[in-house]
């Protein structure tokens, strides 16, 4: 969310404040390794975590061992900062998608920082402030919207996250699964819905040829706006020219279906007071 400020001429800034990329007194850089385990639900919160490189996945599990993905952070967003608010457990599992480097900030160390360095206090409410809108987003989406708007909504915070500022942005490859758990359908409709989004040129992906996702979010965005006629009716041109692919195909496989039926001459013959059709004699 904290994003690093580009100047015009593309080239990033440095990072928002010194305390947050720098080492000392209750703060030290840890490497993580992709898949490894961050912290567990359920631990003490001791300190608070600033990412520096890579992507961690925040998840919860019920009592019953069911699992719900509440998001994915990348570069210069924070996890674990309810340890700053009371000494609760951990509320959540947070695991590192890809090779990681976090800055590791003691309780201590981050609230004292925070009381001393108006800066830092600023800019970390205005995270906070700007992570709780994006909760209250996400409920409204999930409360509101169909599986294909929140899919395509998610695909386009996860290249906000990864991208550069272009409009199209690269996303390391999360799986459909992943995908299916954070949008609240099923893997299936996740699939189809991307196969969708792919031949409207929405997106692009190759999983086994390679690791990423390409998203094109300025076209994407047409899914979440098809309330506009002329999103609607750009959308809808790529769903007609799959179809009529599809007829033409369904129609090389079984010319027979294209045939017209003939009909067979009749003529009418006087049965009493109705008249029954009968075939003519050849």
């Amino acid at each position: 969310m904290l994003q690093q400020v580009r100047t015009e001429t593309g080239k990033q800034s440095s990072p928002p404040h010194v305390f947050l990329s720098t080492i000392g007194v209750g703060r030290q850089f840890v490497p993580f390794k992709k898949n490894a385990t961050i912290f567990v639900q359920g631990d003490p919160a001791e300190s608070i975590f600033f990412i520096q490189k890579g992507r961690v996945k925040l998840s919860v599990v019920s009592g019953g061992g069911k699992e719900a993905i509440l998001g994915i952070l990348g570069e210069q967003d924070f996890i674990g900062e309810n340890a700053l608010t009371s000494r609760s457990p951990r509320m959540a599992t947070a695991t590192a998608l890809s090779d990681c480097l976090l800055l590791r900030i003691d309780r201590k160390a981050m609230a004292l920082a925070i009381s001393q360095d108006t800066t830092l206090s600023a800019l970390f409410v205005r995270y906070l402030l700007e992570r709780n809108l994006r909760h209250q987003e996400d409920l409204a989406d999930q409360l509101i919207n169909p599986s294909e708007k929140r899919l395509a909504r998610l695909l386009m915070l996860l290249a906000e996250t990864s991208g550069d500022g272009g409009t199209e942005c690269v996303i390391p490859k999360v799986s459909q699964v992943t995908l299916a758990e954070m949008v609240g359908t099923t893997r299936s409709r996740v699939s189809f819905f991307l196969n969708r989004f792919r031949k409207l040129g929405f997106i692009q992906y190759k999983y086994n040829a390679r690791d990423v996702l390409h998203v094109n979010s300025a076209r994407l965005h047409l899914v979440l706006r098809d309330d506009q006629p002329a999103s609607r009716s750009a959308a809808n041109n790529g769903l007609t020219s799959i179809q009529g692919n599809r007829s033409k195909k369904l129609a090389r496989l079984n010319p027979a279906a294209n045939r017209v039926a003939t009909l067979t001459p009749v003529e009418k013959t006087q049965i009493g007071p109705e008249e029954v059709p009968t075939r003519l004699a050849s």
